[in-house]
């Protein structure tokens, strides 16, 4: 049953509950503000290359006063942050989140890291192609057979 994944996924839940009340046209209430520390190298974790690329393994970001234009859908959410003085969109799936703190109430949720996304699904640079598909070998493919390196 894996209870412990269970127990993570409906946790997540309540930080996508938190984001969606925040996307709400009254905004944060009172003094609530969010840290979200989330993995950059997970599956589906988008936003501009020399960002993501500044934090290679994990990144903290703070809802309070300058964010704009939160979405919380699903299974993902996206915000405009200001990073260096310019607007930068994130989007950022609730399984890559690892922490989520609201420290005006002290409420600290800890999830287990998701596994990094292999290489070939990472988002390619805005306005560049994907390098990967350029590299693929034309022609006929090679099949190798293990059996060879199977011990006996």
């Amino acid at each position: 049953m894996n209870y412990e994944a269970l127990a993570q996924d409906a946790l997540r839940g309540v930080a996508k509950a938190a984001l969606k009340r925040a996307a709400a046209p009254e905004g944060l209430p009172g003094s609530h503000h969010f840290y979200i520390t989330f993995k950059t190298d997970a599956a589906g974790v988008s936003g501009p290359v020399d960002l993501l690329s500044k934090y290679p393994d994990e990144m903290t970001i703070v809802l309070q006063h300058q964010y704009w234009d939160l979405a919380p859908g699903e299974t993902f959410f996206s915000v405009t942050l200001q990073f260096g003085g310019q607007p930068k969109r994130l989007s950022i799936p609730y399984a890559a989140i690892t922490r989520f703190y609201d420290p005006s109430v002290q409420f600290l949720l800890q999830f287990e890291p998701p596994p990094p996304a292999p290489p070939e699904t990472k988002a390619a640079p805005e306005g560049k192609p994907d390098a990967k598909a350029d590299d693929a070998p034309k022609g006929d493919a090679t099949i190798v057979s293990l059996d060879q390196f199977r011990k006996k």
